[in-house]
């Protein structure tokens, strides 16, 4: 335990709220501290936590400018571009994989002995 409070999954009282619930509510933490914790039952994996805020001292969603939307479209251009045939995917290359589906599929050319 780290010292704060703790709620069970569900019960957490009203104007806490966790990250993603800021977010759908177009707020963010703002510099905030973390004032509680929310324990998922355990299942088959360790126990989740989930950090709470109040939602009064959220701060509004900062807005989308040019810049951040260019920046954001470059580092997902780059996530979806293969490393080795150099073509846009259409979708984020796995990081298991490290190259498109066709590319990892592929078979490397053979090295003939009569070259």
């Amino acid at each position: 335990m780290s010292g704060l409070p703790a709620y069970r999954w569900r019960l957490a009282p009203d104007g806490l709220a966790t990250r993603r619930q800021l977010r759908a509510l177009g707020l963010r933490p703002g510099g905030q501290d973390v004032v509680a914790e929310l324990h998922r039952p355990r299942r088959r994996r360790a126990p989740l936590v989930a950090y709470l805020y109040r939602v009064d001292r959220a701060k509004p969603v900062r807005p989308m400018t040019p810049g951040r939307a260019a920046a954001l479209a470059a580092a997902m251009r780059a996530r979806r571009t293969c490393p080795n045939c150099r073509l846009d995917a259409g979708y984020c290359i796995p990081r298991s994989l490290g190259m498109c589906v066709p590319c990892h599929d592929t078979p490397p050319p053979r090295k003939d002995a009569t070259a």
